[in-house]
Formats: structure tokens, sequence, C-alpha cells
């Protein structure tokens, strides 16, 4: 089997987040240069401690892609925590982020290309709670699988472009493996402790990609906890390989592909995720 390595390690820092004091973000993925990000356009680490009032967010739209959130610290009255959603945008959807209320949570979320040929997919919306995602705990770990495979587990979240989402918390020197298929591009972020990768040290805030190969079949990535054990999320994803224009909330193939999307939306014709029929909803449940 093919043994991954690590490319690149980068440290990615907060900034103010565009809701304002109380909301610091970091760009784990900035969407500068999705020829070797492919299929991941962009991941952002949302951190908000908001004391509630006037509503902050709202409803925006997004077409083309799909938005995938991962809800690492939540609340009882909103985003729970391991709260997991994916919204295929496809042809084009709003939805609303509005916060009124005191909020304290941390989300990871990311923009996931659609395959070409599904760039204009009808709208769908899915999610799936943290009791019902596929877990695997042990004295030393805890893995959650929230889209693909690991270590014998199966997510039900169905894939337009195939993607494995894993969120892995493991103990004090203990290791893990994960087998990937070789064509895909990877890497983990790092939430908590240290990860070693081979003889390559990963940190809290790090960015670790895994290096490409054009060899075909499985591959293999090991990781082991250092002294203070660590948690990380590995996203790994099929490249589609093919070049994308890209736009505030909007994805196209051309540049007349986001004329039309602003046209669409500045008069009425994108729906809100809210009216979707039931047949375009999958809770998992």
């Amino acid at each position: 089997m093919i043994q991954r390595k690590i490319s690149k390690i980068e440290t990615r820092h907060l900034r103010q987040g565009f809701l304002g004091p109380g909301h610091l973000a970091a760009a784990v993925i900035d969407g500068n240069d999705f020829a070797q990000t492919d299929p991941f356009v962009l991941l952002m680490d949302d951190r908000l401690d908001l004391p509630g009032g006037p509503p902050v967010g709202g409803p925006h739209p997004h077409a083309g892609f799909e938005t995938v959130t991962l809800v690492l610290e939540g609340s009882e009255t909103g985003w729970q925590t391991g709260t997991f959603e994916l919204m295929t945008a496809g042809k084009g959807i709003i939805h609303t982020e509005e916060i009124t209320t005191e909020t304290k949570m941390r989300i990871l979320q990311l923009w996931l290309i659609l395959p070409p040929e599904k760039r204009w997919a009808e709208p769908f919306f899915q999610d799936i709670k943290l009791e019902q995602v596929p877990t695997q705990k042990t004295e030393n770990s805890e893995i959650r699988v929230y889209s693909g495979n690991s270590n014998g587990l199966s997510s039900p979240i169905k894939n337009q472009t195939p993607v494995t989402i894993v969120d892995f918390t493991l103990g004090k020197n203990f290791g893990v493996s994960q087998q990937l298929p070789a064509s895909y591009n990877g890497f983990i972020y790092i939430i908590e402790g240290t990860v070693w990768i081979g003889a390559e040290k990963v940190e809290k805030d790090q960015v670790a990609w895994f290096g490409k190969t054009d060899q075909k079949g499985n591959s293999e990535i090991a990781f082991n906890a250092g002294e203070q054990g660590a948690r990380f999320v590995l996203y790994a994803g099929e490249p589609q390989h093919a070049p994308i224009v890209s736009h505030g909330p909007f994805i196209g193939d051309t540049k007349e592909d986001i004329v039309r999307l602003y046209h669409e939306y500045n008069r009425g014709r994108i729906g809100h995720v809210k009216d979707l029929p039931a047949t375009q909803v999958l809770r998992h449940t």
C-alpha cells in the first residue's frame, strides 16, 4: 500500500471576523490556490463569542458548490456540538445564518466543489447530530466519521464529490492510521495538541497537506499523538481537475455563469433552503 507523507505544513492565525467584535476567524484554506487544494475551495475556522442583541449575519445565497459545516463547539439553543451539515447549493439556494442571542460557538465551514456535470444540480440538504455520527471509542481514542469511511466505520452522508471527513481525538502517544484512495487530495487541521506524521511534527492551529501521488489504488497515512494527546480533523477528497470561476457566494465554470447567478438572485429566482421539498432534505436520525 502507498504510504502518504506530508508535503507542506502551515500555521493559521486568527483575525477579526466579518461579524465584528466577538468573531474571530482563521482561513485554513483561503481560496487563492484551487489548483493545489482541489476539491476544497475554502475552509474557515470561525470562533464566535457574541453577547446577543441586534441580529448579525442573515440570509445569503450560494451556487455551484457544497457548504460543509462541522460544529466543534455549539450550544443547546442553536447548533449543537458535533452537528454536521452538508448543503448542496447546486443551481442556487439561500440559507440564513443569523444570530440574535448570546452565542459561544466554534465551527469549521468548508466550500467543496461539485463535479462539473453536477454543478447545477437541484439543491439538497443533509444533517446529522452527534448521537447518530458513526463513532469508535476506546480508552485511548475517539474517531467520528462524518463523511466517507474510517477504521471500519461508514458515514450515512451521501456525497456528490467523494470526500472523507473524520474527527480524531487521540490520547498521549497513541497512534492511528487512515486509508484513502491514492487519488485523493487531503490534509489535517490540528484542533488541540500535537501530531507526528513520520518525522513531521504538526501542532495546534497548523494545517498539514498530504503529498500527492500519481499511483493508483489505496494509500495510507499514519498519525501519532504527542505527549499531550491530540485532536484533529481530516479532510480528503477526489480532485475534479476542472477550472472554476469564483465571485462572492457563487462558483461557476465561466464568468457568464457568475453574471447569470447574480441576475437570478437579484430577481428573486433563487429559493430558500427552508422551502425545499421533503425529497430534497435528508436528516440522518
